[in-house]
């Protein structure tokens, strides 16, 4: 009996200790209200170092339906050939989605966190996220939607149905075209037949759904003939002599300051043209292998992910700041509790404008 009773004590201590951590904390913090992506971005092209990753996967599927709809207005409906009406979701019941995710009943913040945080805390499942934790879960929802996009777009290209796209099906994108014709370098070799070759993993001339998201993302592949096409792109848009290398002074002139890199040799402040061509220099000699005072394709292969970074690189950033952000003992990883406490880290809020907080919005 003592021991039922003790059983029952603890499971009533623990409930209690539930209810006060997930009660609402601070009443008299400002509103805040959550905002979904634009579906602008849809039409331009790709500025990854400017939007936020979704950390909610609830989220990116009401930002993923949204944009579907305006995407299918622009491609299928001028024509009378939309997509058969699918099963509508509990947040189709709201004039405007973002008054579904702002409703706590239906969408309470807390509790998606409690949801989630065990399936971001698992190498190992310790109670406690890391910057690598975070940083899969971030590449994981990213890559689904990258790949939604994808599937998309190849829906959309596709012309006989076949699920291949050929060279003759795939149309660059409006954005891609606008810049070439308000560009008189000729920037469409992202279009061209080599970097749809390059994709072209079994040379069979089509692209599959894996080859044409490498065709469309290609800072994101892991097939050495579109890296090389990369850098062989590097290459052509900077060679001005045209010998198909770079020499010293056309490598410092564009490539240099496009090479985003964390170790010494770039991570200083650069306060004269003398101290910035000494740290050129400097990083032309290690590229240049050769030692024959020019970089090839091959040499520049090291410094493709600084001058093309990939999803990765922005899910570690993007995981980074939110550990910097909501880490309140500092120690270098984050709690439930922590995640809890700061949910708008993760959860990107705007304010009212009686609200003087200083929210960082780097992501948006």
């Amino acid at each position: 009996m003592a021991r039922s009773s003790l059983v029952v004590y603890s499971c009533v201590v623990i409930f209690v200790l539930l209810l006060l951590a997930f009660a609402p904390r601070q009443p008299n913090q400002p509103h805040r209200r959550l905002k979904l992506r634009s579906t602008s971005d849809l039409s331009t092209p790709p500025d990854r170092g400017r939007r936020s990753i979704p950390f909610d996967p609830i989220i990116a599927g009401i930002e993923r339906r949204r944009d579907d709809r305006e995407w299918e207005r622009s491609h299928y409906l001028p024509d009378g050939h939309a997509p058969a009406m699918e099963p509508q979701p509990e947040w189709e019941g709201f004039m405007d989605p973002e008054d579904y995710i702002n409703d706590e009943a239906r969408f309470n913040v807390t509790h998606r966190i409690v949801e989630l945080f065990p399936n971001i805390d698992f190498s190992p499942a310790d109670g406690l996220i890391t910057v690598d934790e975070l940083t899969e879960w971030n590449l994981r929802q990213v890559e689904q939607e990258v790949m939604h996009h994808t599937q998309r777009d190849m829906e959309l290209h596709d012309k006989n149905h076949d699920g291949f796209i050929s060279f003759t099906e795939y149309e660059p994108p409006i954005w891609a075209r606008r810049l070439h014709n308000d560009n008189s370098s000729d920037k469409m070799g992202w279009w061209q037949e080599e970097h749809f070759n390059a994709s072209d993993v079994d040379y069979d001339g089509l692209l599959n759904l894996t080859e044409f998201n490498d065709f469309l993302h290609p800072a994101d592949s892991s097939n050495p003939k579109v890296i090389h096409w990369l850098a062989k792109e590097e290459i052509r848009e900077r060679d001005k002599d045209k010998d198909g290398k770079l020499s010293f002074q056309e490598y410092f002139n564009g490539l240099f300051q496009s090479i985003r890199r964390s170790d010494d040799v770039h991570s200083f402040t650069l306060e004269s043209e003398t101290s910035a061509e000494v740290a050129a220099k400097m990083l032309f000699s290690q590229l240049d292998s050769d030692n024959d005072g020019y970089l090839s394709k091959d040499e520049l292969l090291p410094v493709i992910g600084d001058l093309h970074p990939s999803e990765r690189y922005y899910a570690k950033q993007q995981a980074e700041y939110a550990i910097t952000e909501a880490d309140t003992d500092k120690d270098g990883y984050l709690s439930m509790k922590e995640m809890i406490e700061n949910p708008y880290v993760f959860y990107t809020a705007v304010y009212t404008e009686d609200n003087h907080y200083d929210f960082h919005d780097e992501f948006r």
